[in-house]
């Protein structure tokens, strides 16, 4: 089968088409899937220029996201069959092979049956940004209708989730974005307060929209100096949720303390870091619920480029370049 290898850390030329072994059933509860395409993450680029989980296990598949087509199963299997079509994040980080290939293998209680009215490439797309959010919003920082919440860089395939999800839950949203493009496709989906934050400054911008509080909840999908910004975003006693590693100073923690903040984190691969099996089962009933909410029409996925398999360095380039509107995936076996 083709398949785009990880060969050795570096710049995006490192990802290179290879032909090698369709994967074999690990075990008999397993299914091999015929994969249609495979999301392009953050997480992709950045193991690819620094492969921590896997630095000595090199060529590697890079991918977390894919959907396909249940190709074959393992004697033990009873939730799919052949020809059922799903998606699931599973892989690409070290433990198991990704989905930057034509096939990939994963045990069946990771998989879910994909969203019915999402094609295959579209649903390829939704995995890792939707237990991301939901996780952040609904299991981090538990948030409330009425409440108010501030999304950085809204408008990308974290944040273009987020705003349905708080919309969803009926909280005030404002958000950050770096363009009218952008303002506009937020707006489309729920967000009240937009701030153009090349042009305004956030802070001041969220506390004369909340009346001079700060936010109820800020979700930072940045990182820096914007979560650093954040903590006086945030109302005292509110909760900032980050998806990325922050640089706290020891002024920092004492500013967040001064302010009562709760300070959360969100890593949706630890359950697969840590190989914690009830930990991706719920995974996989988060999935399930969001296929619910896109048959229902309550949440969908805006794919802003879809990229041949083979064409995998471009893709890393337009994802390393910033400003993407939603989210890239490469497209797989047609």
């Amino acid at each position: 089968m083709k398949a785009i290898l990880l060969t050795a850390p570096g710049n995006a030329e490192v990802l290179q088409l290879h032909e090698i072994a369709k994967p074999e059933l690990p075990s008999a509860h397993h299914l091999r899937v015929k994969l249609a395409a495979a999301a392009i993450n953050p997480i992709d680029t950045k193991l690819r220029t620094n492969p921590i989980y896997f630095p000595n296990n090199l060529p590697a598949i890079l991918g977390c996201d894919g959907a396909g087509v249940v190709e074959e199963t393992g004697s033990a299997v009873s939730r799919f069959k052949p020809g059922d079509e799903v998606y699931f994040t599973n892989g690409g980080i070290g433990d198991e092979p990704g989905n930057y290939a034509e096939y990939t293998t994963l045990h069946e209680d990771y998989c879910a049956f994909k969203p019915a009215t999402l094609s295959l490439q579209d649903s390829a797309a939704l995995p890792l940004v939707w237990i991301t959010v939901w996780e952040a919003l609904v299991e981090r920082v538990n948030l409330q209708a009425g409440q108010t919440i501030l999304i950085h860089a809204a408008a990308g395939g974290v944040g273009h989730i987020a705003v349905q999800l708080a919309h969803l839950l009926g909280a005030r949203i404002a958000v950050t974005v770096s363009n009218s493009q952008q303002a506009g496709l937020v707006q489309g989906l729920g967000a009240e307060k937009i701030i153009l934050y090349k042009e305004q400054d956030f802070i001041v911008e969220i506390n004369d929209w909340t009346g001079g509080k700060g936010a109820d909840v800020v979700f930072d999908t940045v990182g820096g100096e914007t979560f650093l910004c954040s903590l006086n975003a945030t109302r005292i006693g509110g909760k900032l949720v980050s998806i990325l590693a922050t640089p706290l100073t020891a002024a920092d923690v004492q500013l967040a303390r001064m302010r009562n903040l709760s300070l959360c984190y969100e890593q949706m691969v630890t359950p697969q870091l840590l190989n914690n099996h009830q930990e991706r089962l719920r995974q996989r009933q988060i999935l399930e619920h969001g296929a619910e909410l896109v048959a229902a029409g309550k949440l969908g996925v805006l794919v802003s480029h879809k990229i041949p398999l083979e064409q995998a360095v471009q893709a890393h380039r337009l994802i390393e370049a910033r400003g993407m509107l939603g989210k890239i995936v490469l497209t797989i076996n047609g």
